[in-house]
């Protein structure tokens, strides 16, 4: 009986963590749909009307949503934490000083902001979220 136990332990221990892989790996998708939704913005002027600017909101609100359904392994809580933080900073400067500078025509000072600090941030996040699990 024991071993029974201990086999079923471990198979859901399994499954749980196959499970949280794929949540990692999910939002590791979102991400990178988040930073190229801002990409496109920022290099096709054709693409900074409402209907993308709605993509944009949407990809971002996306990653953020997924960031509060998700848990860190045991051990993990300071990389998560910095994981947090890290996109927080990144969506923050997004919509307060990214967006506005594209959509003002701004864009030199849009193309150092994506490519300075926000493109250290996306890079952070998705370093993390691979040693978070995905």
């Amino acid at each position: 009986m024991k071993k029974l136990l201990a086999v079923a332990f471990v198979a859901l221990a399994g499954l749980c963590a196959s499970a949280q892989a794929q949540d990692f790996a999910d939002l590791r998708t979102k991400l990178s749909a988040a930073r190229e939704s801002l990409v496109t913005m920022l290099v096709n002027k054709d693409k900074r009307g409402a209907d993308h600017q709605k993509v944009v909101k949407d990809t971002a609100d996306a990653v953020s949503a997924a960031l509060t359904k998700l848990k860190p392994a045991a051990g993990k809580e300071a990389q998560f934490k910095e994981l947090v933080e890290t996109w927080n900073a990144f969506k923050k400067t997004r919509e307060t000083e990214l967006v506005p500078a594209i959509l003002a025509g701004k864009d030199e000072e849009a193309r150092k902001i994506a490519g300075g600090v926000q493109k250290e941030r996306i890079t952070k996040c998705q370093q993390l979220v691979g040693e978070l699990g995905g």
